[in-house]
């Protein structure tokens, strides 16, 4: 039989207990923008026939994609900080990680497939639509879910065989996997192994294919004749530069954090942590809302209509 505790108490960002109160503010606002950003995004590209292509479809799988991340975590988290609330019981810790892990990895096979998206419309224009049709893109997107599920759910399974004799205290804010791990009783190097694996197993696939698109991308900007167009083409990669950018730089820092950063204060760690789930979903709908003309212009026309 497994003992597993009845609950865990998480106790926020170790070594700001003090300061939690203060910092949930900023968190909380970053949450909002959050929401209004991401439902505002899918309200208009379902509202919008112009805007079903598949560009935009991968969009609003993001932000379908960013909505649950943040929601799985902040309101927790906030009632941590503002309430001093940490209880979370097993089964919802379980529930918590297999959601943030399974989300963050559809999220980075998202971006890979807006990469594919970029590579396509950039080197061949013509057949943009034939080759990434509707049934292509659902297809698509299955699969990035599919992968996520599949992924991550040996983890929370071996999670679940494990026994916890220590304390119950999580040093963070959400049920991050290998914070639980930390936790079990006896030889967990299964949990850490594969853990490992599959977080470098998506970085790996999904950033490789990152850079041999924007490679190929590169090789065929570079080939056109005038410089309007060169400016042209990389205008419509930068917003996904970007959006990458927010969602692997800190997402690599976690990661290789917890393996081999002894040397990262703890109250460093926790916050990158928290800002990997925060700020690419705060981020996202404004960086694309802004570069993207379609859309803009669609934000634009509703607030005329008032």
């Amino acid at each position: 039989a497994f003992s597993h505790p009845p609950y865990f108490l998480l106790i926020g960002i170790p070594g700001l207990e003090e300061e939690q109160f203060w910092i949930a503010f900023p968190f909380c606002i970053m949450y909002g923008v959050a929401l209004l950003g991401n439902i505002t995004l899918l309200l208009i590209i379902k509202a919008e026939p112009s805007l079903h292509e598949p560009m935009f479809l991968f969009l609003a799988m993001l932000a379908f994609t960013d909505l649950v991340l943040s929601t799985s975590t902040l309101p927790k988290m906030l009632s941590i900080f503002w309430l001093g609330f940490g209880e979370i019981g097993f089964p919802s810790c379980l529930t918590q990680m297999f959601f943030i892990h399974t989300f963050s990895t559809v999220e980075s096979g998202v971006l890979s497939a807006m990469a594919l998206d970029r590579f396509v419309a950039i080197c061949c224009p013509l057949r943009h639509s034939t080759i990434l049709s509707g049934p292509v893109v659902v297809a698509l997107v299955s699969l990035v879910l599919v992968r996520g599920v599949l992924l991550v759910s040996p983890t929370c399974f071996l999670v679940h065989q494990r026994r916890f004799c220590q304390h119950h205290i999580i040093a963070h804010s959400y049920c991050e996997h290998m914070a639980v791990v930390k936790l079990a009783c006896g030889d967990t190097r299964a949990n850490v192994t594969y853990g490992l694996f599959v977080a470098l197993l998506v970085t790996g696939t999904d950033l490789v294919l990152i850079s041999v698109s924007y490679t190929m991308i590169l090789r065929v900007v570079a080939r056109l004749p005038s410089r309007e167009a060169q400016l042209k083409a990389f205008s419509t990669c930068t917003s996904h530069v970007c959006v990458i950018l927010a969602f692997y730089t800190p997402a690599l820092f976690t990661v290789l954090a917890h393996r081999f950063g002894q040397g990262i204060p703890p109250p460093v760690h926790i916050v990158v942590a928290n800002l990997y789930l925060l700020v690419p979903p705060t981020l996202n709908p404004i960086v694309y809302g802004v570069r993207t003309k379609k859309l803009w212009d669609r934000v634009v026309r509703l607030f005329q209509r008032k």
